[in-house]
């Protein structure tokens, strides 16, 4: 194609047009597109010192150029905290001259809310910054704890026992105590958890049966220390008056452990058939064949009594079924005039014994036992079977009451000439004797055999005498 002369001088009229506005914009002339400069990057830090909680302490923000740390004044820098895992806002700040600006907070007491971050937004002569989460360090204080109450509480009685949790400074700690108890040579158990209140305080209350030793135990938390209390003790008082005896008397030869602490009010008697189990451990020591009763004859009478040290504790014996009223009822009367027994144990307890051909009578009157039925023969005297194997003669405190037996005095000697207004009678006008008598049951030897009371028989009669009994038959 070939253009004409005008035709040409007007294409080249346009072409240097927009070529001098293409200069202008300065899209040609340096070689690439042109595009704005980049402000220099800038480095953005933030600190805080370890501190102790509830203290208030600086944060440091520094704001620098990168490479050359040419400080960035005058530049707003927003610093937030993270509180229950949200981000709040603690205040922006402005760089001085150096670059530099503080913030204070106060620290609270769990770590993960003193987790801080600072951000800054930049400017034409700066590019933006931001620090990651900074944990600033929480410096513990010691803990103090303590338990206390009273130093003494009445057995059956409840205790009320408080724990105060405190840091080194006296500030309250609230949170989790271990509370630990130990009873009297035993090991620590923890018994139970408290948590302490905005005070620092807790209160329980605890029913101890027996002298115990008390602790707290506090755990480690982000701003304190872990602490334990001092031991404090609670010494369990009887609620009733331990038995005086004179210094002189001797003191039962064979130990028993202590029995059950009592059930229910009162006496309160429980009579029963025999169960299986106790059964099974009355055969071959209390019971055997040839016995004069049979289970079906016999009851178990389970109640409450007052031991020797002044507590309520609950004993079991076997009686005869149309005895055991009788004899339940006096040693609940024994128990409302808060008069002592050392211990009601069944007499099977004590194992069989040859010399007797029953249950181990010599052991049972060694421990100061109370008990009825024992299907063996009287005391040294061989081949004579003893009242009490028809289960209607009562034992009472053996020990401070002797049996004058064929071969001597059993199981002691020295009580058989000493009383004691409480738990030994030499009299029929003994408190004990006239309360027996109340319920039908005679002190059939008296003098020669202080401990033993006849219950009568169905008919209202007395039982006779075992047939080769000739004085007295215990």
């Amino acid at each position: 194609m070939r253009l004409g002369s005008r035709t040409l001088t007007s294409l080249l009229a346009v072409l240097t047009v927009l070529a001098s506005t293409l200069v202008g914009t300065g899209l040609v002339g340096t070689g690439l597109p042109a595009r704005a400069e980049e402000p220099p990057p800038t480095t953005l830090t933030l600190a805080g010192e370890p501190a102790h909680a509830d203290q208030a302490v600086p944060l440091q923000v520094d704001l620098v150029q990168s490479g050359d740390e040419a400080p960035v004044a005058g530049a707003q820098v927003v610093v937030e905290r993270r509180t229950d895992g949200a981000w709040a806002t603690l205040g922006p700040v402005v760089t001085d001259e150096a670059g530099h600006a503080e913030v204070e907070a106060t620290l609270a007491r769990r770590k993960e809310d003193n987790v801080f971050r600072a951000s800054y937004a930049g400017d034409p002569g700066h590019a933006p910054a931001e620090t990651g989460p900074v944990q600033v360090a929480l410096q513990r204080r010691d803990s103090r704890v303590r338990l206390t109450g009273p130093d003494s509480v009445v057995d059956e009685d409840r205790v009320s026992l408080q724990v105060r949790w405190t840091a080194g400074d006296g500030t309250p700690v609230s949170g989790p105590v271990a509370v630990y108890r130990r009873k009297a040579g035993g090991a620590w158990k923890h018994v139970l958890d408290v948590a302490t209140d905005d005070r620092g305080q807790a209160t329980f209350s605890a029913r101890p049966r027996t002298d115990t030793q008390w602790r707290a135990t506090a755990p480690r938390l982000d701003w304190v220390r872990a602490g334990r209390s001092p031991v404090h003790a609670v010494d369990n008082l009887p609620p009733g008056r331990p038995v005086a005896l004179p210094g002189r008397a001797p003191r039962p030869r064979v130990h028993v452990p202590t029995q059950p602490h009592a059930k229910g009010a009162g006496a309160h008697v429980v009579t029963t058939r025999i169960p299986a189990a106790v059964w099974r451990q009355m055969v071959g020591r209390t019971w055997h064949p040839g016995c004069p009763v049979g289970r079906a004859s016999l009851r178990l009478v389970r109640m409450n009594y007052w031991d020797f040290r002044g507590y309520r504790r609950r004993g079991e014996l076997v009686a005869n079924a149309d005895a055991a009223g009788r004899i339940a009822g006096a040693l609940a009367e024994m128990y409302d005039d808060r008069l002592p027994i050392r211990s009601m144990y069944r007499e099977d307890r004590f194992g069989w014994s040859q010399r007797v051909h029953g249950a181990d009578d010599f052991r049972s009157m060694a421990a100061g036992n109370t008990s009825v039925f024992n299907c063996r023969e009287v005391v040294n005297r061989p081949g004579v079977r003893s009242p009490h194997a028809w289960g209607r003669a009562l034992d009472l405190n053996t020990w401070e009451n002797p049996y004058r037996s064929a071969r001597g005095i059993v199981p002691d000697t020295w009580w058989q000439s000493h009383s004691h207004p409480r738990v030994a009678w030499r009299s029929s006008r003994h408190q004990v004797v006239q309360i027996m008598a109340r319920h039908g049951l005679r002190w059939t030897y008296g003098l020669g055999d202080t401990q033993h009371f006849d219950a009568p028989a169905g008919n209202g009669r007395y039982a006779a005498r075992p047939a080769g009994c000739r004085g007295v038959c215990e």
